[in-house]
């Protein structure tokens, strides 16, 4: 009996049979996916039958009767009965307006160098194997937008002295800050760069209430009173300059650190009021997609470090600082961006001192800056309620100070994890810069629209034509935003995946 029952024990391994062809190649899928019940094969018939229909009439549109070379709106009409495609001739004649507006043509190469510019140093950030990267981003964040605003505009501005000694006093104050960070520091010192500092603040607002006379110096006219402002934050930075001398202070926070503030703002006036021999542009010939990546950019690279200290200014323990950033946040995301835009045109210049103008397009600029940063400060404040306890208790007892803690432990782990609310903020205010044409200025959508209006490509696919061309330009760039966000994400979810 044993002998009969072993005779049918395996001995050995059996080969591994393969799977049942209906559970298995690519019947078998479309099979379980697509036509699993009749009511999927139905979805799926209809689906696919629609989807064909849609696909070959697009492709008959946009290729096969479509007209793509012309010189008026002549080549883009058909003759009566004869099908009428899309006119590709109005787009490519219409395609240095929908990139520089009415940027002068021999002037066109400054835009192009910008661009260039822009693309050189931010490839390079953006991928992660190219060494030197502090370095890349200094270029970028604080050398570039100087770069090119001379570039875009011709430079030679005429800067006012109110202004030259309120980027005097923020360098006095950043500079006293440095120093302060010492603990070595004469004290004495370290509150004469204060007091200094806060009494050019002091007669500065009162030169923006009372007349005085004028002095001149260099190719900068100043008020005797903003000159006086000017001459308290110089003090204040020599103040903090000797505190460090005095102390012996380490790198971090040595004399040369400290000088970095007011150096910037003297190389900024250099290049800002120098003339290069470039022919000036005023921004209302600036249009297409030139205002669409100026907005957005602006509005992108300022949104996110104001998010930031929104963000952090939300979560704070001081009453007094709370209470602020909440009725900034709230009543900037209470209102639409077009109420923002309109009262951004027209609301600013009534805030300003006397003498001091802003163009549309700057305004524009303060009002989606602010905007984007509301939205973007509820974004931040999401990845920081995310953050365990213990990461700040850590930090705390490794005896950490707030801004340390903030920069080293808890900010990198709370930008990780809100990385897609971040970039779709980002794609979101591209898309909302098309409402720039509300209060006049030509982005690319409304240049494309505007040359609906030229007669000679008045044709009945013109403006479908126009309209699908800037579609895809707001895609391109939303689709890259989208896809290098995802390749950030998967590059730094090391232990969150599954």
């Amino acid at each position: 009996m044993e002998e009969q029952v072993a005779a049918y024990v395996a001995r050995d391994q059996k080969p591994v049979l393969p799977p049942p062809p209906s559970e298995h190649g690519p019947l078998a899928i479309v099979r379980k996916n697509l036509f699993a019940t009749p009511v999927d094969a139905v979805l799926t018939t209809v689906l696919l039958l629609f989807s064909l229909w849609a696909a070959w009439n697009i492709i008959q549109w946009a290729l096969v009767t479509a007209v793509f070379v012309g010189g008026d709106r002549v080549a883009c009409v058909t003759e009566e009965g004869a099908p009428v495609g899309a006119c590709w001739a109005f787009v490519g004649a219409k395609l240095g307006q929908f990139t520089y507006g009415l940027y002068p043509m021999g002037e066109r190469w400054r835009v192009d160098l910008a661009v260039v510019l822009l693309v050189a140093l931010a490839v390079p950030l953006a991928i992660p194997r190219v060494p030197y990267k502090r370095l890349n981003a200094l270029l970028l964040i604080a050398v570039y937008p100087f770069v090119a605003l001379v570039l875009l505009t011709g430079g030679g501005f005429q800067i006012s002295g109110g202004w030259i000694a309120f980027l005097f006093i923020l360098a006095a104050f950043i500079s006293a800050t440095l120093a302060r960070a010492n603990v070595t520091a004469p004290a004495l010192l370290l509150r004469t760069a204060t007091i200094m500092a806060l009494l050019a603040v002091a007669v500065l607002l009162v030169a923006n209430i009372l007349s005085s006379g004028r002095v001149t110096f260099l190719v900068f006219r100043f008020s005797v009173l903003s000159g006086v402002s000017c001459l308290f934050a110089l003090a204040s930075i020599g103040a903090s300059t000797l505190a460090a001398v005095r102390a012996g202070a380490p790198r971090a926070t040595g004399p040369a650190h400290i000088l970095l503030p007011p150096a910037f703002v003297v190389g900024l006036l250099i290049v800002l009021a120098g003339d290069f021999g470039l022919r000036p542009v005023p921004t209302n010939l600036w249009g297409g997609l030139l205002v669409t990546l100026v907005v957005a950019l602006t509005g992108i690279a300022a949104s996110l470090p104001l998010g930031i200290l929104l963000a952090l200014a939300r979560r704070s323990h001081m009453p007094a600082v709370r209470l602020v950033s909440i009725i900034f946040i709230e009543f900037w995301r209470g209102v639409p961006l077009i109420t923002v835009l309109f009262m951004s045109a027209f609301m600013i210049p009534l805030f300003l001192p006397e003498g001091v103008s802003f163009n549309q397009l700057l305004r524009a600029l303060i009002g989606v800056a602010l905007f984007s940063a509301a939205y973007m400060a509820e974004v931040v404040r999401g990845g920081l309620q995310a953050i365990p306890k213990g990461q700040y208790e850590g930090a705390m007892a490794l005896g950490l100070g707030y801004w340390q803690m903030m920069r080293l432990i808890v900010m990198p782990q709370a930008i990780k994890l809100v990385i897609p609310g971040i970039v779709n903020t980002f794609i979101g205010l591209f898309k909302d810069t098309s409402l720039v044409y509300i209060i006049g200025l030509a982005d690319l959508l409304g240049t494309v629209r505007r040359g609906f209006a030229d007669p000679n490509w008045i044709t009945p696919t013109t403006a479908a034509t126009g309209l699908v061309f800037a579609a895809f330009v707001y895609w391109l760039f939303c689709f890259g935003m989208s896809r290098y966000s995802i390749f950030v994400e998967r590059r730094l979810q090391t232990g969150y995946s599954r």
